[in-house]
C-alpha cells in the first residue's frame, strides 16, 4: 500500500508538532510521501510564515522596511532548528532568499519559501529524502498541472528506499520560474501527488478530527462526517466549508483514491474519508440524509422583472452575457415566470453595480431592475436527502416556524443539496435551526 501524507501549517507551528508529525509517519511504512505547508502559527501571538513572507514582499514593492518581519521568519525556523537538533544549513538558506530581496525578488518565489524550508528541516527530521516541489510539479504555462510531466520528474528524483518530502503550495513553469498555487495549495500539492504515484490513500494532516457536519463556531460541538462523497464535499466546500482545498478533489477523484481528513493532535481518531462511492459502507452503516451544513455571507440578489420575460428568446442568454462581460461568476439563477434573478458575491459587483443595472436595462428593454443586498447562502448537503419524503417541506416548515424568511430556493435535480437564501442576521440562526432539527433531534422525523 501507498499512502501520501500530507500536513497542514498548525501541523508542523513548532518543534513540538514536528515531533507528533514524526510519531505519525513512523507509526506507518506505509507513509512513504509526504508533502508539507509551511509553519503556521503556534499560538494567538504567532503568525504564519506564508502571511510574513507576503507582507515583506508588500514592503518590499513599496519601499518600506521588512526587516523586523523577515527576523521573525528567521527566529521561528532557528529555534526550531535548535530544538530538534538539526544540521541544516539555515543561515545560507536564508542569505539566499535575502540577497534575492535585495534585488527584484518575485513574489511566488519569496512566498514559496516557507514551504521549501519547513520541508527541508521535516526531511531531516524523519530521514527523508527532500525533493524540491519545483523540480516535480510541472506546470503548463497556461497554469495547468503537466500530470504526465510530474509524473517523469519524480520517477527520476526518488531513491529508493527512503522516504520523500516535497513542499505543498507550488511548482515550476517550463522554463524553471516558480509558480504558487491559490492559499491552501498545499492541499492540491498532495493530491497531485497521489494521482501520479497512484496512492491507494491521500491522507490530509490539520488540527481538526475530520470534517464537521457544521461549523463549530456556529454550532457547539457539531458531530464528525464518517463518509462523504467527492460530490458532497465539493458541493460543502463551494460553499464555505474550508477543512480541504476544494481544487485538490479533482486529481484524487479520477482514479478513485480516498482522501482520510485526520488530526494531527488526535492521530487516533479515525476522521473522516473521503470516497467516489459510499454505497458499501451505506450498506453496513446508513448514513443520515443531511451529511452536512455550510454557507457564507454577503451575497446580492439582481431581480430583471419583466411580464412574460421566461418566454422570452435569448432573455437569459442576454443576462448572463453582462455579467460575464463584467467579469463576475454567479451562484444561482432563480427563475419565475415574469421575473428572474441573478445571485452574486456582494464584493464582486459594488463597483460596478450602476454599470451592470445600466447593461441590463438597455439589452432587455426593461426598466425593473433591483439589487438586494445583505443575503447569505446555505446549502443543506446529503446523498440521501433524496430518499427523504418530504425534506423540503420540513426544513421550510422549521425556519418558518423560528420566523426565518426563505428569500431564495434552489435545489438541484440530483437532490444532493438545497440551497437557501436568507438575510445575513438570520444566518447563524438558520444553520443552528437545521442542525437542531435534523441533526439533534433527528429521532423525531
Amino acid at each position: 500500500m501507498i499512502k501520501v501524507v500530507k500536513f497542514g501549517g498548525s501541523s508542523v507551528a513548532s518543534a513540538t508538532q514536528f515531533k507528533k508529525v514524526k510519531n505519525i509517519i513512523e507509526s506507518d511504512k506505509d507513509r512513504v510521501f509526504i508533502v508539507t505547508s509551511a509553519c503556521g502559527k503556534s499560538g494567538d501571538e504567532d503568525y504564519k510564515v506564508t502571511d510574513l513572507l507576503y507582507l515583506c514582499h508588500a514592503h518590499i514593492k513599496y519601499g518600506v522596511p521588512y526587516d523586523d518581519l523577515f527576523n521573525m521568519i528567521y527566529d521561528k525556523y532557528m529555534g526550531i532548528k535548535k530544538q530538534l537538533n538539526l544540521k541544516i544549513d539555515l543561515e545560507k538558506e536564508f542569505k539566499i532568499i535575502r540577497d534575492l530581496m535585495g534585488k527584484d525578488i518575485g513574489l511566488d518565489y519569496l512566498v514559496s519559501r516557507g514551504e521549501y524550508l519547513t520541508a527541508k528541516c521535516l526531511a531531516e527530521y524523519i530521514n527523508g529524502q527532500f525533493i524540491d516541489a519545483s523540480e516535480v510539479i510541472a506546470f503548463n504555462y497556461n497554469g495547468k498541472v503537466n500530470f504526465e510531466k510530474s509524473e517523469q520528474n519524480l520517477i527520476s528524483k526518488i531513491k529508493n528506499g527512503r522516504r520523500v518530502v516535497i513542499p505543498g503550495f507550488y511548482g515550476a513553469l517550463p522554463n524553471g520560474v516558480i509558480k504558487v498555487m491559490s492559499r491552501g495549495g498545499s492541499d492540491i500539492s498532495g493530491s497531485i501527488l497521489a494521482n501520479i504515484v497512484n496512492a491507494d490513500v491521500y491522507e490530509n494532516w490539520t488540527d481538526v478530527s475530520g470534517l464537521l457536519i457544521a461549523d463549530p463556531r456556529i454550532v457547539k460541538n457539531p458531530k464528525t462526517i464518517n463518509y462523504i462523497t467527492y460530490s458532497e464535499l465539493r458541493e460543502l466546500s463551494y460553499m464555505g466549508a474550508n477543512v480541504l482545498h476544494d481544487e485538490a478533489i479533482f486529481p484524487v477523484s479520477e482514479k478513485n483514491i480516498p482522501i482520510n481528513i485526520r488530526n494531527t493532535n488526535k492521530p487516533e481518531h479515525p476522521g473522516t474519508m473521503i470516497l467516489g462511492d459510499c454505497s458499501s459502507q451505506d450498506a453496513v452503516d446508513p448514513p443520515h440524509f443531511i451529511t452536512g451544513i455550510s454557507g457564507k455571507k454577503n451575497f446580492s440578489v439582481i431581480t430583471i422583472n419583466k411580464p412574460q420575460i421566461s418566454s422570452e428568446v435569448g432573455g437569459l442568454r442576454k443576462t448572463l452575457q453582462v455579467f460575464e462581460d463584467f467579469n463576475i461568476s454567479i451562484e444561482s439563477v432563480p427563475v419565475g415566470v415574469d421575473s428572474f434573478s441573478v445571485v452574486v458575491e456582494t464584493e464582486a459587483i459594488e463597483k460596478v453595480v450602476y454599470e451592470i443595472i445600466a447593461r441590463l436595462k438597455k439589452d432587455l428593454d426593461c426598466d425593473n431592475v433591483t439589487v438586494l443586498d445583505k443575503m447569505a447562502l446555505i446549502a443543506v448537503v446529503g446523498r440521501s436527502m433524496k430518499n427523504k419524503p418530504g425534506m423540503s417541506g420540513l426544513l421550510f416548515g422549521e425556519l418558518g416556524a423560528h420566523n426565518i424568511n426563505i428569500r431564495i430556493i434552489n435545489q438541484a435535480a440530483d437532490e444532493i443539496d438545497i440551497i437557501i437564501g436568507v438575510e445575513n442576521k438570520d444566518f447563524e440562526k438558520t444553520i443552528r435551526c437545521i442542525y437542531d432539527k435534523f441533526i439533534t433531534r433527528s429521532d423525531s422525523l
